[in-house]
């Protein structure tokens, strides 16, 4: 039992560092490129659409190839498809005007991002109750499959986000220098 919380709970903190790197991406602006950096790690500031696309399409990439490598059955599709839609970020909540925020006390700042952080708890919620479901339907081997997939994917997360605080790339997957 405690080998499967662990396990839901590197899921968990995948999604959640994907749902962090998410909103980290929309509510700060890019930094500049490095004096060394290549052409071409940054894209234009405003240019949300062409990201988004950008991660639905790598998304959709990664739920193929995952497909794929768990050899999902006739009887396990409805599941996936489930898992799939719920993993799906959909439309990302607007940014708070900067504007509005700063006509506001300090209480009805933290509120408001409390109600944010409310909204990304339910999300996420949603896409925790759809694995678990999903999961639940795995075969053992498939369930290591999946597990050592997502563990990749953490990690490659974490090294992006870290790059990508620290000025050495964007979260494009583009490698360091």
């Amino acid at each position: 039992m405690k080998i499967l919380k662990m396990k839901l709970y590197i899921g968990l903190t995948a999604m959640t560092l994907a749902i962090a790197g998410s909103v980290y991406a929309q509510s700060t602006p890019p930094a500049p490129p490095a004096p060394d950096a290549h052409a071409g790690h940054h894209e234009a500031p405003g240019d949300k659409a062409k990201w988004a696309e950008k991660m639905k399409d790598r998304m959709a990439k990664h739920q193929a190839e995952l497909h794929d490598k768990l050899k999902i059955t006739a009887a396990q599709e409805p599941a996936w498809k489930t898992f799939t839609d719920a993993m799906n970020p959909g439309a990302m909540p607007a940014r708070p005007d900067h504007k509005e925020l700063e006509k506001m006390t300090t209480p009805e700042r933290l509120e408001k991002g409390l109600d944010r952080a409310k909204e990304h708890l339910a999300q996420m919620q949603t896409r925790l109750s759809a694995l678990k479901t999903f999961y639940a339907i795995l075969t053992p081997e498939q369930q290591k499959i999946f597990d050592d997939s997502h563990r990749r994917m953490e990690k490659n997360m974490h090294e992006r986000m870290s790059d990508h605080m620290h000025g050495h790339g964007s979260m494009s997957g583009d490698k360091k220098p």
